[in-house]
């Protein structure tokens, strides 16, 4: 009977996409694999439905259960409260996946490898006898930030100290990772320690610590300070085995269209490395406000180069109107008065969506200008393009630090943290990467790391022997088990 390994990936793509990477060297390796899954439609993410949709068709072997919807789900708003109606409703599904893993063959299930967010089906796992594993798909040093911050958490509440979101600017120091403000931690650590959503957010990264250890998206040579610290019992003295696996990157992001998407085929026209690419991600939750479009525009425009970018609907100020971040933008009014006439012939502006792994892979793509998430990090990595950071939310101010202090592949664009970057700094900071010595060293450092990346999963790479190293501890579990 074959081993099955099962995957229990997060209602977001940003973290499915990675995780169900694994399920192809999961095959090479011999294991069945089923994924287990969360109806993407509860919380309204038509996009994740259509990309799970699109992943599955393009993995006829690996089984794709949806579990059966529960009644009552709670309403899903991005807001501050937005991790509290996550942990619930995931935690509303535990038993359905307790069930599911029950109706397997005895014995068949060699794994199971659990999204960070939703840990706490560690209980699951634990009273069926089943090995799990978190998945983390961001980097070792947000996950050396983290444990770390939930470990102090206790002391700030009993000792009196100010909580994080207290210390402002001050710069904190953390074993593994560069100094960093205290305001470029997660939203959820800054709030104050009697709420609810920085108690969840604690007892996540508490919990996250009794899996039987922790497979995380990146690689070692990108992160030899986080993960050598990782592995130190006296920093991290519960912390269970760490895999370095990455990087876990879609070939096309779970987002193969048929038919040759527009912007491809104008890049086939335009020198190779010209062309500046802007994209901020694949959710609404980095949309720039009309004054921001118009900077970025300007900006643009006086740099004189190429660009190609993706551009969104901005909020709107309707309490009584919900927001679709999939709403067409207009662009004619949203930037400024002739801009795309006078641009026409050497930029091009996409509305909603472009094939960013497609893109970044082009010739002719020579930065990339990125809200800092860690899949499109990994993404400009792999495709050894420089990058502009300009970081919005969740772990991405800490990402912007490392990719500037520690791997050296980005230079900051000044002005997100209060909350306008200018025209004269998109100008400014366009150039520096397009012409100027300093823009060839980025270029020369990311291809660097880009054949790091390739090294990693090949026959003796590191993330190759982590991922060895993993499927023999879960065998032992199991065999004890």
């Amino acid at each position: 009977m074959k081993k099955t390994v099962v995957l229990y990936p997060g209602l977001a793509v940003s973290h499915f996409v990675p995780m169900v990477q694994l399920a192809d060297v999961l095959l090479e390796e011999g294991y069945a694999v089923v994924v287990a899954f969360i109806d993407p439609t509860l919380k309204g993410d038509i996009s994740l439905a259509a990309v799970i949709d699109r992943v599955a068709a393009s993995k006829p072997s690996v089984v794709f259960h949806m579990l059966p919807r529960t009644e009552d789900s709670p309403t899903f708003v991005h807001d501050s409260e937005f991790i509290i109606r996550y942990l619930e409703i995931v935690g509303r599904y535990s038993q359905h996946l307790h069930d599911f893993l029950l109706s397997m063959p005895p014995g068949s299930v060699h794994a199971l490898i659990v999204d960070m967010m939703s840990i706490e089906v560690l209980d699951v796992t634990s009273k069926l006898g089943i090995p799990a594993y978190a998945f983390f798909p961001p980097n070792a040093s947000h996950l050396a930030v983290s444990v770390q911050v939930q470990a102090q958490a206790s002391s700030v509440r009993s000792e009196g100290q100010p909580s994080f979101g207290e210390l402002g600017d001050a710069p904190l120091n953390f074993h593994g990772v560069p100094s960093m403000p205290a305001s470029h931690l997660n939203a959820e650590m800054l709030e104050d320690p009697g709420r609810a959503t920085f108690k969840a957010t604690m007892n996540m990264f508490r919990r996250i610590q009794e899996a039987n250890g922790i497979l995380v998206n990146t690689f070692a040579s990108i992160e030899p300070r986080a993960v050598l610290a990782l592995s130190d019992p006296r920093s991290f003295p519960k912390m269970p085995p760490v895999y370095c696996i990455g990087p876990l990157v879609a070939g096309n992001g779970g987002q193969r269209t048929e038919k040759k998407h527009e912007c491809l085929a104008w890049l086939d026209e335009q020198p190779e490395h010209s062309v500046v690419f802007l994209c901020f991600g694949s959710t609404g939750a980095g949309i720039h406000s009309e004054e921001q479009l118009k900077e970025i525009a300007t900006g643009l425009e006086r740099s004189g180069h190429r660009f190609l970018w993706v551009v969104r609907a901005p909020p709107h100020d309707d309490p009584e109107k919900p927001f679709d971040p999939r709403a067409d933008p207009d662009l004619d009014a949203l930037l400024p008065a002739g801009f795309l006439d006078r641009t026409g012939g050497r930029g091009r502006v996409v509305k909603l969506w472009a094939p960013q792994v497609d893109v970044l892979h082009h010739a002719a793509t020579g930065a990339f200008v990125t809200h800092c998430g860690w899949n499109s990090v990994l993404e400009g990595i792999v495709a050894g393009v420089p990058m502009l950071c300009w970081p919005l939310y969740a772990e991405q101010k800490m990402n912007k630090v490392l990719m500037v202090e520690e791997y050296a592949v980005g230079v900051e664009m000044v002005g997100w943290q209060q909350g306008l970057v200018k025209a004269e700094e998109v100008e400014a900071k366009v150039r520096l990467v397009m012409e100027s010595e300093e823009g060839k060293q980025l270029r020369a450092q990311v291809s660097k790391h880009k054949e790091g990346a390739a090294m990693a999963w090949k026959d003796g790479g590191s993330s190759r022997a982590a991922f060895a190293q993993f499927l023999s501890h879960a065998s032992n579990l199991s065999r004890r088990g």
